[in-house]
């Protein structure tokens, strides 16, 4: 059986270094069985991969691989308290998706964040999720992303 990590090095991806936060909380918190993840946005080497509202400077596709990056930061989250091994189960994925007034495709950016979990824990990456489209995120990023996971 292979790890969540070598599935995701199949893919041509890694688990990043956690990002550091950029105001006052922590990457993530574990609770009984759960880990709960703070909101992650989509930096890889320390910057963003993109800035602005989704249908307008950022494109659908690029907002789709935001959420596969804010996934991955959010998997180094959950690998501060428990190794993904662990991880039972994704419970929940909240995607919010900075975007104009016109755009209506946020299920469709939150693909990328459920689509990289199914592929990296099968069954159990299955999860209840919303997609939310709002105004305004932290630093102009166009998505953001938090989970719950079930470990054990």
């Amino acid at each position: 059986m292979t790890t969540p990590e070598e599935r995701l090095a199949a893919m041509g991806l890694e688990v990043p270094e956690v990002s550091a936060p950029v105001a006052a909380y922590v990457p993530a918190v574990r609770s009984g069985d759960h880990v709960y993840t703070s909101g992650q946005l989509p930096f890889r080497a320390g910057e963003l991969l993109g800035v602005g509202k989704v249908g307008g400077a950022v494109t659908p596709e690029e907002a789709y691989a935001c959420a596969q990056q804010c996934v991955l930061n959010a998997l180094a989250a959950i690998r501060t308290q428990v190794p993904l091994e662990q991880v039972r189960r994704v419970v929940k994925v909240v995607a919010f998706v900075a975007s104009t007034t016109e755009f209506t495709g946020q299920p469709a950016v939150a693909n990328g964040a459920s689509e990289l979990l199914g592929e990296v824990f099968g069954d159990a990456g299955r999860h209840a999720r919303s997609a939310v489209g709002v105004p305004v995120l932290p630093l102009d990023a166009p998505v953001e992303v938090e989970m719950v996971v079930e470990v054990g």
